[in-house]
């Protein structure tokens, strides 16, 4: 064993985090905390996937289950592609190798949704292979100690950095030692300012030496989130609301309310609702703004209610939902503010 990662698991063994998929070689828990993890903080994912290992034991009981169930249990964690994709990936175990998970990485990579570094992950932590897993907190804990000064992103540099750290993995407990850099990455070697007093490969690391660890990785300056100005409409029918299932990429899967591009203001939103609606009749309220922020974009809503006849039809590719159905569909988090206003009207009415 090397001398860095000597050192690192004798820090791990002091001060490895306390977490409920720790301790076991089981590689589904193992993928289900990692597809969970990935840009989400720990202590988000933690209640998530407690939950979800309660309903979902087996990668069988996961394999049955249907789409809309699984995005209920991941509401509120963002990034839902990543439950279809864990959903679709379990299913192709099940079919195609008869429900064994395999522990080879690159047979890992075949399956739906897993990529590389779960895969490393997978192999290392549940199988014990000699493999990395070179997640974001790898790349900055690398680039410092190796001094690594060239675009993080681009291709030569990820190149080099998985080098270094397929180097670095020992033959003996490689899961561990994956854990730790992760480790070391969320709580001493942080973005910004780390705390290298802490770290048990200070005397190794080159940016310390050098004093520029909280510029590194070195990063292009990313783009500002695109601004995107919608109104919302909660068109309620007697103790109805109208939503829809989403059919794009974005959100797929998930129920949101009609949303309409712009600021609207009431004239250019009674244009704007369909004849069936009635539009004469209804009456419209300003509520409140909104904001959502996803990852490249900025949702800016401003929330409107739109109290219609209770005998209204329903409008092509729409749903009127009643009280219980809405509790049971999933939602993303971008609607939180509007179902609050719902909730809000229906305490009032």
């Amino acid at each position: 064993m090397n001398e860095i990662s000597g050192a690192l698991l004798a820090w791990y063994d002091r001060h490895a985090r306390a977490l409920p998929w720790r301790g076991i070689s089981d590689p589904y828990r193992t993928w289900v905390s990692e597809i969970m993890l990935q840009q989400t903080r720990v202590d988000t994912v933690i209640p998530y996937y407690e939950r979800f290992l309660s309903r979902f034991p087996t990668p069988a009981d996961l394999a049955a289950a249907g789409e809309e169930e699984v995005l209920k249990l991941w509401q509120g964690l963002g990034y839902y592609s990543r439950a279809r994709n864990l959903l679709l990936g379990v299913r192709q175990v099940m079919e195609e190798k008869g429900g064994v998970i395999p522990s080879d990485p690159k047979e890992l990579e075949k399956i739906t949704g897993i990529g590389a570094y779960t895969a490393g992950a997978i192999a290392s932590i549940a199988y014990g292979v000699r493999v990395p897993a070179v997640d974001g907190n790898v790349i900055r804990v690398l680039s410092r100690l190796y001094g690594i000064r060239s675009d993080a992103s681009a291709p030569d540099t990820r190149r080099r950095i998985l080098s270094l750290a397929d180097d670095l993995v020992p033959a003996e407990r490689p899961g561990d030692h994956n854990q730790a850099v992760m480790d070391l990455g969320a709580t001493v070697c942080v973005p910004g300012t780390p705390d290298c007093r802490a770290c048990p490969l200070a005397s190794f690391c080159n940016a310390r030496s050098l004093g520029d660890a909280a510029d590194l990785p070195f990063l292009p300056g990313a783009k500002p989130p695109k601004q995107q100005p919608f109104t919302v409409l909660l068109v309620l029918s007697g103790g109805r609301v109208l939503a829809r299932k989403r059919t794009e990429n974005m959100l797929n899967g998930l129920w949101c309310f009609p949303m309409l591009p712009g600021f609207l203001s009431e004239t250019e939103l009674k244009e704007k609702i369909p004849d069936e609606l009635h539009p004469e009749s209804v009456i419209l309220k300003k509520e409140r703004e909104a904001r959502h922020v996803f990852t490249h974009r900025v949702w800016q809503m401003q929330i409107w209610t739109c109290r219609v006849p209770s005998d209204v039809p329903t409008p092509r590719g729409y749903q009127f939902l009643d009280p219980g159905q809405i509790r049971d569909v999933p939602w993303p988090a971008a609607m939180y503010a509007a179902l609050d206003c719902l909730q809000a009207c229906s305490m009032k009415a």
